[in-house]
């Protein structure tokens, strides 16, 4: 029997001077899923997820500031760092009077979601981490260049950094590890290199860039609140990933023995090639039905 799925709705909501652009399926009485994208895209990756898991969970997927169609007037005076995001995403989910979720991550959904998770831990009620890293051991070869501007932030060494928000760039994140790139879908990669083309989005880029540094002394309060709470977790993960590599995705289990780990045979954006199997496995491990 097919499942009966509900609207997506697309909509924007103002909180911390900030008009939040999102996605949202699904009767609010079930159980909420929040998804948290990374970079360089948005809401707009969790599109298959919140058609297709809307008959079980209340679906929420937000757009950060920065990115996608979320957006921050300029007298707001935005400081673009993860703490901002964060705040940010606290007052949306207090908007929407999210009082409960699984919580989503996925890249710098990783480091945003965990710094809401630390806020208020009571209000998550498992976690599924796709590629968001929370382990030293998890940052790949791809990060060298950022690596080598926190260590030297010189004019070069910034600049450098620029190559990251090229067409090309954008591009190969989506297809590198993938084993056959005929399966990404070319709006993905052209509607994220567009939105970030908007005027001042690239000095946006570089100030996250530089900012990242600062998630990585957080790491072990993130790992502190998965000892502490030991929630029901799925963490399941492009191997091929340049970025974020496989020893971040064993090594939650080191803070949750009964993290369940599974690694994809794909890359950084494993929805993109694997996304019913990743809704299938949510369905499994949050559903008791299946």
């Amino acid at each position: 029997m097919a499942r009966r799925t509900s609207p997506i709705f697309h909509r924007s909501v103002e909180v911390d001077g900030v008009e939040v652009f999102y996605r949202e399926s699904g009767d609010n009485s079930s159980p909420t899923l929040l998804l948290v994208h990374g970079f360089p895209t948005s809401s707009h990756m969790f599109r298959r997820l919140v058609a297709e898991l809307s008959d079980a969970f209340h679906v929420v997927a937000p757009d950060l500031p920065g990115f996608g169609f979320t957006r921050v007037p300029e007298s707001r005076n935005y400081v673009y760092t993860f703490d901002a995001l964060a705040a940010t995403l606290r007052a949306f989910v207090d908007a929407l009077k999210l009082h409960r979720y699984v919580l989503y991550v996925f890249d710098y959904g990783a480091p945003v979601g965990f710094r809401l998770a630390l806020a208020a831990p009571e209000r998550v009620t498992g976690l599924i981490s796709q590629n968001g890293n929370a382990y030293m051991e998890g940052l790949g070869d791809a990060f060298g260049p950022v690596r080598k501007y926190w260590a030297e932030p010189t004019r070069e060494n910034l600049d450098a950094l620029r190559n990251v928000l090229t067409p090309e760039a954008t591009r190969w994140q989506y297809e590198h590890g993938v084993a056959d790139p005929a399966l990404i879908a070319p709006e993905t990669y052209t509607l994220d290199h567009a939105l970030l083309q908007r005027p001042g989005n690239d000095e946006i880029q570089l100030q996250l860039f530089h900012d990242y540094q600062h998630n990585l002394t957080l790491y072990p309060k993130f790992q502190e609140f998965m000892r502490q709470e030991q929630l029901p977790t799925l963490v399941i993960w492009g191997k091929n990933d340049p970025f974020f590599i496989p020893p971040g995705a064993q090594a939650y289990r080191r803070d949750n023995p009964n993290a369940q780990v599974e690694l994809l045979d794909t890359g950084h954006f494993a929805l993109e090639t694997h996304a019913g199997h990743i809704m299938r496995r949510i369905r499994e491990f949050f559903l008791a039905d299946g």
